[in-house]
């Protein structure tokens, strides 16, 4: 173990999920967890608002499609200090977190493992990234050393060696409904027609949280889980804007706004009346130039010259409307 991953992993945290309001959402899952433990830090309310969550899952054994929509989502939301949620594994995973590593954000892993068990090991130094950057590593399973913690789901004593046992062929599913638990939405990026990522939805959907998939290749095996998510009800995903202008609507309505307002600016004085006047319900030419008090002559080079720069266009017979 390096110096650098041993100094990170000295001191294991734990909490009820009451005890923080990051995740006292998880208090209110089916199988809520008794304890959680954590090295790193957990994410503090912003303006006494808890930060925004995003599940980013998928298949170990991802496409470069789904490798590319998968870093570039995280990093988008990095970008707007949206929290990404993700389980450390092998794929769309760890490309999600380090997506928004990348952009400075923050990013929490849920370990299907004890706590002091990172796994894969290949990605210490991922988990190690993520601390630094002021993440955590979450896990309900307490380490081997705590002989007193509460047993968590799966857990057992091993009859021949006396010695608590996870059983995790389901340990992993199980820590899916925590991922989802602890995110606003929840985006499956690529996912075989048997997936863990698409046990991660089930959870989200019995939690009432959205879930998105990337739509894929009908033929590719590692779209078909998405393909038959959204054929079942979940939101197609195409691009970050879909999942921002959810977590902020009043950030993205206003964004429309200054938008629209932008449109109705020509590149003369002559077209910023025009569009402004077709803006206001004004569609037959001569009405607009009626309001507007231009000659024909202006009027009619003024919309020539806007229909081709794509501004307007024509419905026939002297009647326009925006594009």
């Amino acid at each position: 173990m390096s110096i650098l991953f041993s100094y990170f992993f000295e001191k294991i945290n734990q909490i009820s999920p009451l005890e923080s309001n990051f995740t006292e959402v998880l208090d209110a899952i089916a199988l809520k967890p008794k304890i959680l433990y954590f090295y790193g830090k957990m994410p503090e309310n912003v303006s006494k608002q808890r930060p925004k969550t995003v599940a980013i899952v998928g298949s170990r054994h991802n496409t470069k499609y789904g490798e590319e929509v998968a870093y570039k989502l995280a990093y988008e939301l990095a970008k707007h200090n949206v929290i990404v949620i993700s389980g450390l594994a092998f794929g769309i995973d760890s490309i999600a977190h380090r997506g928004c590593l990348d952009a400075g954000g923050t990013t929490i892993a849920v370990l299907g493992t004890r706590i002091d068990d990172i796994y894969p090991k290949a990605h210490r130094p991922l988990a190690t990234e993520i601390i630094k950057q002021n993440g955590a590593i979450i896990s309900e399973y307490p380490s081997l050393k705590d002989s007193t913690a509460p047993f968590a789901p799966v857990e057992f004593v091993d009859e021949l060696t006396g010695r608590r046992r996870i059983d995790q062929k389901i340990s992993f599913l199980y820590r899916n409904r925590l991922i989802a638990g602890l995110s606003d939405i929840v985006v499956v990026v690529e996912a075989a027609e048997r997936s863990g990522s698409l046990n991660t939805a089930t959870h989200a959907i019995e939690q009432g949280k959205t879930v998105y998939a990337v739509p894929g290749n009908i033929t590719s095996p590692y779209s078909q889980g998405c393909n038959k998510l959204i054929k079942q009800g979940a939101l197609p995903y195409t691009e970050p804007s879909d999942i921002l202008q959810e977590l902020f609507p009043e950030e993205y309505l206003k964004k429309q706004k200054r938008l629209k307002k932008a449109h109705l600016i020509g590149d003369t004085d002559v077209e910023t009346i025009i569009l402004k006047a077709i803006a206001e319900g004004l569609r037959k030419g001569d009405d607009i130039m009626r309001a507007t008090h231009l000659p024909p002559e202006i009027f009619n080079q003024t919309v020539t010259l806007l229909e081709i720069k794509g501004r307007i266009r024509s419905l026939g017979m002297n009647t326009w409307s925006l594009i």
